[in-house]
C-alpha cells in the first residue's frame, strides 16, 4: 500500500462516513481532515464537528457554499434548460463537482496526500467525485472505502460502528432508512419500498412539497426577473442567487411543485427509482423557457435544444469539469446576452405555469403576427415562393416513388 501522510475526506457526519473516519485511520495510520460542506441540505452542521472531534479530528473544515452552489452550477446549468433524460434537473449531480473543488483545493493547502468520499459502488456519485478530482488534480490519490474495505452488509456495518465505539443513532439500529440527499435545488430519496418500481411511494417520502391534492385551492401569482439568462428578482425584489431558491423553494413547495418519480439509468449500468423534489428549480425551469421563448433566435433555441441532452448526460455522467462540457457552456452562455426581462408564472396544485412574459429585448412583434392591419408591410404572398421552394424536394421524391 502507498504511505499516504494525510487524507481529506468529504464529510457529511452521518454514520457511513464516521465510519470511515476511524477506518482511515486504522488503514492508513494517518491524519484525517474533514471537509463538509453546506449546500443547504437544511440540516444543523455543527453535530458534524462534534462527531468529528470524537473521532480525534483536529482539522475540522465545514464551508458554507450555498450562494457558490447557485451561482457558478446551479445557474450556468439552468441557462441550458439541462433535463437528463427529459425528466431529471440533476440535483444530485450538479452538487458533486462543487464538493470535489474544494476537496481538492482543501488538500492542496494542507499538503494531502489523498482525497476520500463515502459514496458506494454501485452509485453515480464515486464516478461524479473521481473524474472531478482527475480533472482538477491527478498527483491525488482517491480513497473509495465502499470499494476497498470488506464490510458487505448493513449488519458488519453496525457491527465496526459498535467496536470501535461508534454512536449509532437509535433509528439506524432497525431497518436500513431510505436514502437521502438534499441541497438547495433538490431532495432526493432512494431505497426500502422505492426500489420496486411497482409499489406506489408513501406520503412520508416528500419532504419539501405538499400533496398537488392538498395544496391551496387559489393559484399564486409570481414575477420572475431575468438578466442574462440569470434569475435575478421574485416579485420585484432584487436577491442573490441561493436567496431567490430559497424563496423559490418555498413558494413551489406550498403549491406542490416539483415532484417527479423516475426510473432512471445510471452512468454504471443499472437502472434505478428515486423521488425527486426540485420546486424552486422546477419553477426557473419554466420561467427561463419562458423568458427564451421572446428574446432568442429560432435556430439559436433549436440549436440549443439540440445540445442540451448531450450538455445534462455530460453533468449527470460527471464530467462538469471536462473540456467538451466548458465549450457546451460557452456556446450556451453565448446565447444568453438578450435573455432578459421578467415572467410571470401562476402556482397551482402541483403546476408552474407561464402566464405573461416582457422584455426590452423582444424578437417577438406583434405588428408581423397580427391578423389585423400591421404597421409593418408583410406581402402573403411571398408565402408562395417560400411553400414552393421547400416544397421542390417533395415533388421529386413524389415523382420518384410514382406518386
Amino acid at each position: 500500500m502507498t504511505k499516504i501522510e494525510k487524507i481529506v475526506l468529504s464529510y457529511s457526519g452521518g454514520l457511513d462516513t464516521s465510519i470511515i473516519i476511524k477506518w482511515l485511520q486504522e488503514t492508513y495510520g494517518c491524519e484525517v481532515v474533514t471537509f463538509t460542506a453546506d449546500l443547504g441540505q437544511g440540516e444543523e452542521l455543527e453535530p458534524a464537528r462534534t462527531k468529528a472531534k470524537m473521532s480525534g479530528v483536529k482539522d475540522i473544515r465545514i464551508v458554507d457554499l450555498r450562494e457558490e452552489f447557485v451561482r457558478d452550477f446551479v445557474f450556468p446549468m439552468l441557462r441550458a434548460n439541462a433535463l437528463y433524460e427529459g425528466q431529471y434537473l440533476l440535483g444530485s449531480s450538479i452538487a458533486r463537482p462543487l464538493i470535489a473543488k474544494h476537496l481538492v483545493a482543501i488538500a492542496r493547502e494542507v499538503g494531502a496526500d489523498a482525497v476520500a468520499h463515502g459514496a458506494t459502488g454501485k452509485g453515480n456519485d464515486q464516478v461524479r467525485f473521481e473524474l472531478a478530482v482527475n480533472a482538477l488534480d491527478p498527483s491525488l490519490k482517491v480513497i473509495a472505502p465502499w470499494r476497498q474495505w470488506n464490510i458487505r452488509s448493513r449488519m458488519q456495518l453496525l457491527e465496526y460502528a459498535e467496536k470501535h465505539h461508534i454512536p449509532v443513532p437509535s433509528d439506524k439500529r432497525g431497518e436500513a432508512p431510505f436514502s437521502i440527499d438534499a441541497n438547495l435545488l433538490h431532495t432526493s430519496t432512494e431505497g426500502k419500498i422505492l426500489e420496486n418500481p411497482a409499489e406506489v411511494a408513501p406520503d412520508h417520502v416528500y419532504q419539501r412539497t405538499v400533496d398537488p391534492v392538498d395544496a391551496p385551492d387559489t393559484p399564486e401569482i409570481i414575477t420572475i426577473g431575468f438578466e442574462r439568462g440569470d434569475p435575478v428578482s421574485v416579485n420585484g425584489k432584487s436577491m442573490t442567487p441561493a436567496a431567490l431558491l430559497t424563496e423559490l423553494n418555498g413558494l413551489g413547495g406550498q403549491h406542490g411543485v416539483g415532484r417527479l418519480d423516475l426510473v432512471e439509468n445510471r452512468f454504471i449500468g443499472m437502472k434505478s427509482r428515486g423521488i425527486y423534489e426540485t420546486p424552486g428549480g422546477t419553477i426557473l425551469l419554466a420561467a427561463h423557457r419562458g423568458i427564451e421563448s421572446i428574446t432568442l433566435d429560432r435556430a439559436a433555441a433549436h440549436l440549443k435544444d439540440e445540445i442540451m441532452p448531450r450538455y445534462a448526460e455530460l453533468i449527470y455522467n460527471g464530467f462538469w469539469f471536462a473540456p467538451e462540457r466548458e465549450m457546451l457552456q460557452a456556446l450556451i452562455d453565448q446565447s444568453q446576452a438578450f435573455v432578459s426581462g421578467e415572467v410571470t408564472l401562476r402556482l397551482y396544485k402541483g403546476s408552474a405555469s407561464v402566464i405573461s412574459r416582457a422584455s426590452p429585448c423582444l424578437l417577438y412583434s406583434a405588428d408581423l403576427v397580427t391578423f389585423e392591419e400591421s404597421a409593418i408591410a408583410f406581402d402573403h404572398h411571398d408565402a408562395e415562393g417560400f411553400i414552393r421552394l421547400n416544397g421542390l424536394r417533395l415533388r421529386s421524391w413524389a415523382a420518384r416513388n410514382g406518386r
